[in-house]
Parts: C-alpha cells; structure tokens; sequence
C-alpha cells in the first residue's frame, strides 16, 4: 500500500500538466499477480485492484491501517472488470463476473482473491472508507442493480446507471457504489456538472478502446481543467470539483464515493453555460 495525496481547491490552480496528474490520477493499478492499494486524503478512501493468475492473493492490512487486518474499521467494495474470478471472505467463497460487484462489511477478517483462469485473469477493482457498524457481505450480480437510465442523445450523454451499494441496494455505512456505462452515439457523462460538498469521489474509467481517450474534467467550475486518461485510469475527485469525462470513443466507468451521506441527489448544481 502508498500513500497518496491531493491538493487544495486554492494550489490546483496554478499546477502544470504533470503536477495535476500527479495529483488526481492514478494509473499504476490492474498489474498481473499483484493487489495494490492506494491510501488517500479524500476521506480516507483507499482505492486498489487485484488481479490474481497463477495463485491466490491475500488482503492484508498494512502498516497505514495500524489495524491486525483490513476490514477491522472498514467496508470494502468490488467490482469484476475482467473474467471470472473467485473472492473468499472468511471461509464463504463469491464467484463474480464480469461487472459483478460484492460488498465486504467491516468484520471480515480474511480475504482472498483467485481467477477461474491464470491465463484469462479477474481484474477486481476495489475502494474502501471506513466503517462504524458491520454490515453483511453481500454479492450482486447486474441484474440485482438499481437500474437508472439518464440523459438523452440530443445532449450526447445518454448513460445507463447500475447503483450496487447504495441506499435502494445493498446497505453499507458510508460507501455508494457502481458503474455507468455510455450509450452508443454519447461522449458525455454526468451532466449538467455538479459537485457533492459532503462526498468525494472516485472515478475508474474502463472499456476504452486501443488508440482512444477520455477527458476527465475537474476543478471548480469556473476554473477547470482536464486529465486524459487510458483504460482502467482513476481519477480522485474532491468535494469542491465537478467531474464529467467525454470520450474519443464508447467507454464506462465505476463510481464511488463515501462522506456525509449516501442520497443520490444530495448534489450541487452549476448552469452548462457558467462554465469556465
């Protein structure tokens, strides 16, 4: 596990290309044979993948969580973006899909991660906050999402949204989680911008094509800037940033967030057209 740190609202605005990329994104996760973890400012979220071939991997607390394992104080959500792969949380095998997504209350003592093929690996995202209550661990496949369908083609942001760990789904303390995936003819996501002064959030783009990109946007309104960003790149999004992507292709993206609460609308609008 690293340790990772953002900036304030008042230093990202005189950063360069490099110094905000460093910052705000990471692109050093989904590594064959490895699980690596990112612990962050952002309200103590850590973000991480694990990517099992050949043997098993072990979550494990370290030396950040001064904790004897990692869900001691904490919940932890998963979601598959590769094939088939097996998770087992303190004896209780969850065999996930691809898109598939398991909540691991706080608790849970030992976790492993395994593929059903080395040569054909799960690629598990995973992001954690803390927890103040236990929760059960509990699997859901795509169907058992809360289904959302937004936007429209007119406005090039037509996107179905798949709601797991959310308050119509699966219980947790602090963590909402799931995917949104564009449909064909949409660039945009999450318009009209907004921001959540009680959350921060975490953003995993995923399915981008060889050869395309997606543009994240951030900051405050009326002052943003952008990140470019590949396959399985992750943006942090503070409380005081919009964030919205267009893409040179089709693409999709997990979202997470964790903070004051869990509702889905506690968000602070901003007009398009005031955009700067």
């Amino acid at each position: 596990m690293t340790n990772h740190r953002t900036t304030s609202a008042d230093s990202y605005t005189h950063f360069n290309t490099a110094e905000l990329r460093n910052s705000y994104l990471l692109e050093s996760l989904f590594n064959d044979g490895q699980l690596d973890l990112v612990y962050t400012d952002l309200d103590r979220a850590i973000v991480g993948s694990a990517v099992p071939t050949t043997s098993p991997l072990t979550l494990e607390a370290g030396d950040q969580l001064r904790s004897d394992y990692f869900c001691e104080r904490r919940e932890l959500g998963v979601i598959n973006l590769g094939q088939k792969g097996d998770i087992t949380v303190d004896g209780t095998t969850y065999t996930l899909e691809n898109r598939e997504c398991l909540y691991i209350g706080r608790g849970s003592k030992e976790i492993e991660f395994s593929s059903a093929e080395a040569q054909s690996p799960a690629q598990f995202y995973l992001l954690s906050y803390p927890a103040h209550k236990e929760y059960p661990t509990t699997h859901a496949k795509v169907e058992d999402a809360n289904k959302l369908e937004l936007g429209s083609p007119e406005e090039a942001n037509e996107r179905h949204l798949y709601q797991y760990i959310c308050e119509a789904r699966i219980q947790s303390c602090q963590l909402v989680m799931g995917y949104t995936v564009l449909q064909t003819g949409s660039i945009w996501n999450t318009m009209p911008p907004h921001t959540h002064d009680r959350r921060s959030e975490v953003y995993c783009y995923f399915d981008v094509a060889e050869g395309h990109k997606i543009s994240h946007f951030m900051g405050e309104p009326q002052e943003t800037r952008a990140l470019w960003l590949g396959e399985k790149d992750i943006a942090l999004s503070p409380s005081w940033s919009i964030h919205s992507g267009a893409g040179t292709g089709s693409y999709a993206f997990v979202w997470g967030m964790g903070g004051e609460n869990q509702r889905f609308d506690d968000m602070d609008g901003f007009p398009i057209t005031e955009l700067r």
